[in-house]
């Protein structure tokens, strides 16, 4: 008898990580977008996005646009668009960046530190954040 190989895990708590903020399946928000407190996106947000917490792409949510996140970040679903490039989506996490077995990420991905998941599919640059003052801030296109 084989022993079972040892599997990571990934648990999410939206009452303990102070997720208060959803976007729902279906749902399409645009623009200028700020949250405070962590999010939870089930459905499809885009523009320059602030969110002042935790970030969590749900498997089938998709986020495109310039994203800031002052916590952590999880990704289920998708970072960027179908066939987009680094330049198409940028995401600043001041914090850890979690992409697990469903999480596809097209964009560029800026974090303190990054955690791959058997199965993630990292497809646009990452680059680690120092700590200090002199991080890279993500400028808005003209």
């Amino acid at each position: 008898m084989e022993p079972t190989p040892l599997q990571d895990t990934l648990t999410i708590d939206p009452i303990a990580m102070y997720v208060i903020n959803r976007v729902a399946a279906g749902s399409l928000l645009s623009g200028e977008l700020e949250f405070e407190g962590g999010l939870l996106v089930q459905g499809a947000i885009a523009g320059n996005i602030r969110v002042r917490g935790r970030l969590i792409i749900w498997t089938g949510g998709v986020v495109r646009g310039r994203v800031q996140v002052d916590g952590d970040f999880y990704l289920f679903g998708q970072l960027g668009a179908n066939g987009g490039g680094p330049n198409d989506t940028s995401l600043e996490c001041q914090g850890a960046a979690y992409v697990s077995k469903t999480g596809v990420s097209t964009g560029t991905l800026l974090a303190r530190r990054l955690q791959l998941y058997e199965g993630a599919s990292l497809q646009g640059p990452f680059k680690t954040l120092k700590l200090g003052g002199n991080n890279p801030v993500l400028k808005d296109r003209a």
